[in-house]
């Protein structure tokens, strides 16, 4: 069995592999380009706020606590989570937003009291995103994506047809009200692709932010990412920071031999990527490489953003901690990220400000504010068209929330398409990986295990199963499996 293994990124897909390996007794070295930990999970601190980075949603708690258990611990050995009531608040224009409550009966009843019999149709539709959920979460996201055949067992063969349809004509065949339609469609963003692209059997999204909850980790996501690495350090992991990986090197019958790190070589049994796909790629000799650049342009991949992270010297109103801005053209904006890829005319956007829950993230009086606003990867980033969209969104939330906060804006730091570039080695810029539509699911994603370099292996949001903390969490895991099956 090969002992020593280097990971190159320190993401979540990283730290949970780092931890399955060292747990089977793999020596593990985690080598990371920035100078902190957590990958696109980092931290931003400025005049006593504090900013997530990168993922702010803490969704499907369970799949926290499966990898937790793994290890005899408990998500609460490491960080307190908080659920939130309401989990988040959908503005649909002025003066018109709905906040989905922590209580599934509420849910139901907001429903009902928008669109008269619609509670009938979201129980049924809750129902199946549920006995979706147990299938998927449970059994389907933790298969290697090696074969056809893993997709295919008694619950899978009943649902079929899920396959073959979208989230988009599921939801639409009952629900009439444009308001319900958009917060129904909502969760699937999360993996990546328009709802019209998206198989109706990823509905358990559904489940996963109306059965389980919207929670926050006391201190923020990266509250996570330290618990995962205090479990890694624990466990014998080593980390590198600062540590750039110039070259994948091998030797003449094909075998990972070592890495270049930082100009200088290092000898390696094994290497496990959770770094960039593509970029990981171009690490190697072109003939080494199992995906042309045809291969990457032709995927459908993720959105990009733009993010603003802003310190306000007062406190905001009439916001949640998650709040979704859905008050323009759901589908024109879907169509200017993945159909017609430009800089959006009207954007949707979301907010979210831990301050309102989590007092540690703003000094007393002030908010913390996270913008994000979903654009299509690849496209020109410049300071201009930045301070642009700052402001068009900034004049509409002071429209819809019914306050001044711009004059308040304390600080501001953008983050976009070349940020993700530089920082993550992020092919095109994407954020979040590549989408899950049918074609790109399951065994017809990127392998986890290299087809052209013996003892190279993937993880992460490019691999499977997906993009999102928990299916990162998830990859790590089933990356560890398939690296000790080849030993």
């Amino acid at each position: 069995m090969s002992k020593n293994i280097y990971i190159i990124g320190s993401g979540f897909s990283a730290l949970s592999a780092s931890c399955y390996l060292a747990k089977e007794g793999y020596k593990v070295t985690v080598l990371e380009k920035n100078d902190t930990l957590g990958g696109r999970a980092r931290q931003f601190k400025k005049d006593g706020f504090t900013f997530d980075l990168g993922p702010s949603w803490y969704w499907m708690p369970d799949v926290f606590e499966r990898f937790f258990a793994d290890f005899g611990k408990k998500a609460s050995d490491y960080y307190v989570l908080d659920k939130l009531n309401p989990g988040y608040e959908v503005y649909f224009g002025e003066n018109s937003s709905l906040k989905i409550s922590e209580n599934l009966e509420e849910i139901y009843q907001m429903f009902e009291n928008e669109e008269a019999g619609s509670a009938k149709h979201l129980k049924s539709f809750i129902s199946s995103a549920k006995s979706n959920y147990d299938t998927a979460i449970k059994d389907l996201v933790y298969k290697p994506g090696v074969s056809p055949l893993e997709l295919v067992t008694t619950k899978t063969v009943t649902r079929v047809s899920q396959f073959f349809s979208t989230i988009s004509k599921q939801v639409r065949k009952n629900i009439k009200s444009k308001k319900l339609i958009k917060i129904l469609e909502f969760p699937v963003l999360f993996l990546g692709a328009k709802p019209s692209d998206t198989p109706a059997f990823y509905n358990f999204m559904n489940y996963a932010d109306f059965g389980l909850g919207t929670w926050h980790p006391r201190g923020g996501m990266y509250k996570v990412v330290e618990g995962m690495v205090a479990l890694a350090t624990s466990l014998g992991v080593e980390f590198k920071v600062n540590a750039n990986v110039d070259k994948i090197v091998t030797n003449s019958n094909n075998e990972v031999a070592g890495l270049v790190v930082n100009g200088e070589k290092i000898d390696t049994d094994l290497v496990l990527s959770g770094a960039d796909y593509h970029h990981t790629e171009t690490l190697l000799n072109e003939d080494e490489k199992q995906y042309s650049e045809k291969y990457w342009s032709k995927k459908t991949f993720a959105p990009s953003s733009l993010l603003f992270y802003v310190g306000f010297d007062k406190k905001v109103e009439n916001v949640s901690h998650h709040t979704l801005f859905f008050d323009t053209d759901f589908e024109l904006h879907a169509k200017e990220i993945y159909d017609n890829p430009k800089w959006p005319s009207d954007p949707l956007f979301y907010a979210n400000f831990t301050s309102i829950t989590d007092k540690t993230s703003a000094p007393e009086g002030k908010e913390a504010g996270f913008f994000l606003i979903p654009l299509a990867p690849g496209i020109e980033d410049t300071e201009a068209l930045r301070e642009e969209y700052f402001h068009k969104i900034l004049d509409r939330f002071e429209i819809l929330t019914n306050q001044e906060v711009k004059k308040h804006v304390l600080f501001k730091r953008s983050f976009c398409v070349k940020d993700f570039k530089q920082e993550y080695n992020s092919y095109k810029g994407n954020a979040y990986g590549m989408a899950n539509t049918l074609l790109q699911t399951a065994f017809l994603r990127p392998k986890i295990k290299s087809s052209k370099v013996k003892n190279l292996y993937f993880t992460g949001q490019l691999t499977v199963p997906g993009p999102g903390v928990p299916p990162a969490l998830i990859s790590g895991k089933i990356a560890t499996e398939l690296i000790i099956k080849n030993q």
